[in-house]
């Protein structure tokens, strides 16, 4: 397609791209109700469940939440290739959708429902389940965030696709922080929990994961991809060489990467800050509430600005504005309970922002790629972005755990407290507030080097046209016939 003025001087009409129904994009953001609660409730619990229920101690304990997301970043490139090397009547993201969905809600609950072991040999077993989960869930997660940029050439509507997903996103987490605490049997006071709390809050939310995972499977049946098939790329080396030639994509991953560092520092965190420098085990819950019901409430609003303002400068707004809630939070101990929920409502706002929009922004960077290449490549995009989003869950929590063996936090099992020096309850502070506040600085650059705008998307489209004006315009994109699945 053309993009200089026809021979009447009458420049081209812009393309007009059919939406997606609205069950797909529910039905696809139901998926991230499954992917959001295995990306939290381990992140959240499985450090502090291994320190203070199991008696592991924190440096080990920190390795065994590291070394299974570690290995994501291995597992989920090698996914994203075989899952565009897939040829299959539903499409090649989601028959590894459905395995990922029939496996990993069992290797979630069996991680939190293992027999009763304490110390090293519980070590092992909660580490092994972890490294089955995180395969399992790779298989799920990377096909899953590949879609947007195939099943749809319209840059707005990735967006309102985006949108669903992260709405859907952050209800799994208010479940995660609120409810995954309370059926663990954190009821407050110095309560880490029981052992057969946890087993319970395994099955039960492994029950959720499946129900969210299944329903993005099969509503996505209505979806077919728009862009064309093409032998993927095997080795994980030739993958990131051609991630390697995205500059907008790498600029994303290196930001994300940081802040999902940071990320995984306070999740890991929560439960630590609640516990000693909140005093209430149970506060996890309020805290969750105060950080995700905001984020619902502003995500309307982050949609919005990207449109008026554009994504980077609007993502840029919400990392800012996150990064000064948890600058506040260091006076946390100091100063009332509301005072500390209503900082984190501010950090939900920002919060909001900094999971909708760059979400949004590498589905145009890969939907860039493949307008430029006429390939699908978006397995390999989403793989090495989703293994370095996992790395950097990994090395926050890493990190933390590594922050409280240096501050000389005690280890204890369940039925066993004992009381922390006050080296121990700085680490939890500056660990869960400053180390997330550094990297948030740190991260900005990549943000404001991102400049692939909408305007430079349009270009892509004319020049290369990687989508037919006829086919773009009456193609049933989420309209074909329902496969049996």
């Amino acid at each position: 397609m053309d993009s200089a003025a026809g021979s009447d001087g009458v420049p081209p009409s812009p393309v007009v791209f059919a939406p997606l129904p609205r069950v797909v994009r529910i039905g696809y953001g139901l998926g991230s109700f499954g992917t959001g609660i295995f990306g939290a409730v381990p992140g959240l619990l499985l450090l502090f469940y291994l320190t203070d229920v199991l008696g592991v101690a924190p440096l080990l304990a920190g390795v065994v939440v590291f070394l299974p997301k570690a290995w994501d970043a291995l597992a989920n490139p090698y996914v994203g290739s075989l899952s565009d090397r897939t040829d299959h009547r539903w499409g090649p993201r989601r028959p590894w959708m459905l395995g990922g969905a029939l496996t990993l809600p069992f290797l979630f609950a069996a991680m939190f429902a293992g027999p009763p072991l304490t110390g090293n040999w519980a070590a092992l077993y909660v580490g092994g389940m972890y490294v089955l989960a995180a395969t399992s869930f790779a298989a799920f997660q990377v096909p899953y965030i590949a879609m947007p940029a195939e099943i749809t050439a319209d840059h707005h509507e990735r967006t309102r696709v985006m949108s669903w997903r992260v709405a859907f996103l952050s209800f799994a987490i208010l479940l995660a922080g609120g409810v995954a605490p309370l059926i663990a049997g954190h009821s407050g006071d110095d309560d880490p929990g029981t052992v057969q709390g946890y087993r319970i809050m395994g099955l039960t939310l492994g029950v959720l994961l499946m129900a969210g995972m299944l329903a993005a499977f099969f509503t996505t049946s209505r979806a077919r991809s728009v862009v064309p098939a093409v032998p993927g790329e095997r080795s994980i080396l030739r993958q990131l060489a051609i991630a390697r030639t995205n500059r907008s994509f790498m600029t994303l991953l290196g930001m994300y990467v940081i802040q999902a560092t940071g990320a995984g520092a306070m999740l890991a965190g929560v439960q630590y800050f609640s516990t000693y420098i909140l005093d209430d085990s149970s506060a996890t819950t309020g805290l969750f509430a105060a950080l995700v019901l905001p984020s619902i409430v502003a995500m309307p609003f982050w949609s919005r600005a990207a449109l008026r303002f554009g994504k980077r400068d609007s993502a840029f707004a919400a990392s800012c504005c996150f990064l000064v809630a948890a600058l506040a939070m260091t006076s946390a101990g100091h100063v009332p309970v509301g005072v500390v929920y209503g900082i984190t409502a501010v950090a939900g706002v920002g919060y909001a922002g900094m999971q909708m929009l760059p979400m949004s922004m590498i589905a145009d960077a890969v939907a860039a790629d493949a307008m430029t290449t006429g390939k699908r490549r978006a397995g390999v995009f989403t793989g090495v972005w989703t293994a370095g989003e996992m790395l950097g869950l990994a090395l926050g929590a890493g990190v933390f755990a590594a922050v409280l063996q240096i501050a000389g936090f005690v280890s204890s099992e369940a039925d066993h407290r004992v009381p922390q020096p006050d080296s121990a309850l700085t680490g939890v502070l500056l660990g869960f507030t400053l180390l997330p506040a550094v990297l948030l600085v740190a991260s900005m650059p990549f943000i404001l080097r991102y400049d692939l705008t909408e305007e430079k998307l349009a270009a892509l489209r004319d020049r290369h046209a990687a989508v037919p004006p006829q086919v773009a315009r009456t193609a049933p994109v989420a309209r074909v016939e329902e496969d049996p699945a």
